[in-house]
């Protein structure tokens, strides 16, 4: 019999998501989020990435342009994670995102990793995220994906920024 397990070291390389209005999106991709635009083939398509990989994101509007996101109770994309190396990182998204007037939509600490969850501005759900180290995850049987609150202090603390105190008061109706 041969295992059929994915390999371990499998990654998701990326992902490609219908757009409405991509000068909207790589704005927001850019200025937001600070991914770097790769290459953009008119008003149709566009890949964006972090790090100087050939894309973690494609944006298009092949089938979508100018169209509404999916209305709720149907299928499709809940979310994608964009895994960031440093908890730092993780900071200084969040502080980006508050920067640029973009509000989260939830937050957690899932034990294994903590994340925040928003949307693009064509409702494609996003989590970003930092992972803590294999050996400091909870074991047991209910131990992964724990939903305990962020602790928005601490990790804007990794900053070394007073001035991130001033986003407390907005986050804490996440905690």
């Amino acid at each position: 019999m041969t295992d059929t397990s994915i390999p371990a070291g499998t990654r998701i390389g990326h992902v490609h998501l219908k757009v409405a209005d991509l000068d909207r999106a790589i704005r927001f991709y850019q200025d937001f989020l600070g991914f770097d635009l790769t290459a953009r083939y008119g008003s149709q398509a566009a890949f964006l990435s972090a790090g100087g990989y050939h894309h973690h994101l494609g944006l298009n509007t092949w089938e979508s342009k100018g169209g509404s996101p999916p209305p709720p109770g149907t299928t499709g994309l809940y979310h994608f994670a964009v895994l960031y190396p440093e908890r730092r990182d993780l900071a200084a998204a969040l502080k980006r995102l508050y920067d640029h007037g973009w509000q989260i939509d939830g937050a957690s600490d899932h034990g294994t990793h903590e994340a925040l969850y928003l949307h693009d501005p064509d409702f494609n759900g996003i989590e970003l995220a930092w992972d803590r180290d294999p050996a400091e995850w909870p074991t047991g049987d209910d131990a992964l994906f724990q939903r305990q609150p962020l602790d928005f202090a601490n990790l804007l603390a990794e900053l070394d920024d007073p001035n991130t105190e001033q986003y407390l008061p907005t986050l804490t109706r996440y905690t």
